[in-house]
């Protein structure tokens, strides 16, 4: 009985869906060119060929820089040509400030209100001032600066004194990143001396991983909502688990600071008021209290794991793979180790003021950004009215999908673009080079948190170009095969490495 009334529903779907796309598609229009269409789920089966971005680089390479794609019900435009992201992001960028409802921005991010998920609107627009101009504004970033400093060199004195002994880089990096946005949010740290909260940290650690491979995750209902029983329980219940438990974490320091501030109240000296080193939460406690209806816990809770989560992993991993290409390419490393020596010297450590004048280091953090984006795909964006991209027609409520591997590895951009040459970017200021270069993404949804990553990876690599000589574990070239990652582009294998301090540099290593 059972299967003689999920054939009725199917059924009844099949004929909804003609008629839908009669009415949807059958209007006159010049779409873009398009792979052959499989009934009803139509170009669903690319979602399952991983890695994305290299299945979906292909569609591009045979049908053209702008393709139209159907995901079950769902129109999708697959943009990877600079000229097509930059009509995408110019002309057309209120229409795509969109984000289309998936089950991930319902469980995981509050119900559509979070930064990452919330749609193109007023509330939207007030969560994106918050973080650029209370929380990850140049004052606010400079304020923080000595912070990050510490942590950098918190981190390259541990190395220092493990020897010769083969570190795992990732977690290396991974813990950095923590400890500086942790410090930034909550004036805590989870790593190094005098820390007693490894465990919560390493429990935050596997969320952060889990919500990027979920947030990236795909289910048949996000694409035929008919079909939303489908093994949904399992994806909600895992999804559901993860959000508890992130909201209980981020609660807990929520809770702790707000006690701070009641018991810091009477104090003239208090950091609360004379507005010296806020954290994140203290900001954001501050703004609830004189407008507790809007900034409810919920709300500052949204801002925070949006923080953590986009800023710790993303940032760890470029690290992790410009390390990799700098052991991989030896020469390359020399010539950034006789850059920091030449305008820094061996007679004190570098610090964040020193990086404008370390236009090497800049090129290999580019490159790095260019073969191995932290997100190789944007997130996605979706139409709020019909328009036009490059002469063809698109239908509203199309989620548009940039490649921005595609972009950043394409021949007819790049020449040899899978060959690591930093000097490719001299002469080019920042991050950006157009739409050819653009690891940030860009429009209104660009990344907020661009300059706070340029500070981190920026001095944590220089530091450890500046202090170490590395070598690689074994005689074979470190393993560059990208691993699965939802949202981001982790390597497969985590970067071991061998590290000695630099003669010169042990006495201030030794300097507590």
């Amino acid at each position: 009985m059972d299967v003689l009334l999920y054939l009725y529903y199917f059924v009844l779907f099949f004929l909804g869906f003609l008629l839908f796309s009669k009415f949807q598609f059958g209007k006159k229009r010049k779409l873009p060119p398009s792979p052959l269409t499989l009934p009803i789920i139509g170009h669903l089966y690319l979602l399952f060929k991983k890695p994305l971005y290299r299945t979906l680089a292909h569609i591009s390479n045979k049908y053209g820089p702008i393709s139209f794609l159907r995901f079950g019900s769902r129109p999708v435009l697959l943009v990877s040509s600079p000229s097509a992201a930059e009509e995408c992001f110019t002309t057309n960028d209120i229409l795509f400030a969109n984000r289309p409802r998936l089950f991930a921005g319902k469980y995981i991010g509050y119900n559509y209100s979070s930064i990452a998920w919330s749609s193109y609107g007023n509330h939207w627009r007030n969560l994106r001032r918050i973080s650029t101009i209370e929380i990850l504004s140049t004052t606010r970033l400079q304020m923080f600066s000595r912070s990050r400093t510490n942590e950098i060199r918190s981190m390259i004195r541990r190395l220092a004194s493990s020897g010769s002994k083969v570190v795992d880089m990732k977690s290396t990096f991974f813990e950095l990143t923590l400890n500086v946005m942790m410090m930034m949010i909550a004036g805590k740290r989870y790593y190094g001396e005098n820390v007693g909260e490894l465990d919560k940290a390493k429990h935050f650690q596997d969320l952060v991983t889990e919500t990027l491979y979920l947030a990236g995750a795909s289910h048949i209902g996000d694409y035929l909502p008919a079909l939303s029983w489908i093994g949904l329980n399992g994806l909600k219940k895992r999804m559901m688990r993860l959000q508890q438990k992130r909201d209980e974490f981020i609660q807990e320091l929520i809770e702790e600071h707000r006690r701070m501030k009641t018991d810091d109240s009477s104090s003239s000296n208090s950091a609360s008021d004379s507005g010296e080193r806020q954290t994140m939460i203290d900001v954001l406690l501050s703004l609830q209290k004189a407008e507790p209806e809007y900034y409810t816990d919920k709300i500052i809770k949204g801002l925070v794991l949006g923080l953590l989560s986009a800023g710790t992993d993303t940032s760890a991993g470029t690290m992790e793979w410009a390390m990799s290409l700098l052991l991989n390419n030896p020469d390359v490393l020399k010539k950034a180790q006789d850059e920091v020596d030449n305008h820094v010297g061996q007679g004190r450590l570098l610090d964040e003021s020193d990086l404008s004048k370390l236009p090497y280091l800049r090129c290999i953090i580019n490159e790095t950004l260019r073969m191995y984006p932290a997100g190789p795909l944007l997130v996605p964006h979706e139409s709020s009215e019909d328009c036009v991209i490059g002469g063809f027609d698109i239908p509203r409520g199309t989620m548009l999908l940039v490649n921005l591997w595609a972009i950043h590895n394409d021949p007819k951009i790049w020449e040899e673009p899978g060959k690591f040459e930093p000097e490719r970017f001299e002469g080019l200021e920042g991050r950006r080079d157009g739409f050819k270069l653009m690891p940030f993404g860009s429009g209104r949804r660009g990344c907020p948190g661009e300059g706070l990553a340029e500070r981190v990876v920026g001095l944590a690599l220089g530091s450890l170009i500046q202090c170490f000589e590395w070598e690689r574990v074994g005689d074979d070239l470190v393993d560059m095969t990208e691993g699965a990652g939802g949202l981001t582009l982790p390597k497969a294998q985590a970067l071991k490495a061998k590290c000695k301090p630099r003669p010169k540099m042990m006495n201030l290593l030794s300097q507590p």
